[in-house]
């Protein structure tokens, strides 16, 4: 998060990060802790564990602003 946040803090473009993902947690955390404009995550799909409609409706429940 740390490093996230020190990118975010010094640059005015949206910022996107990508990879490390391993629950809907961290996708959330990236946004709220991390400060970043999107988070990308492809294994926690491809593999079943999660849909990409929980990630949105997870997001969304935790007050990130999400396309469902």
């Amino acid at each position: 998060m740390a490093l996230m946040q020190q990118i975010t803090s010094r640059v005015n473009v949206p910022v996107i990060a990508s990879g490390g993902v391993g629950n809907l947690q961290h996708l959330a955390e990236g946004v709220l802790e991390g400060g970043v404009d999107a988070v990308l995550a492809a294994s926690i799909f491809h593999f079943g564990e999660y849909t990409v409609s929980e990630a949105k409706a997870y997001m969304a429940a935790q007050g990130i602003q999400m396309r469902l």
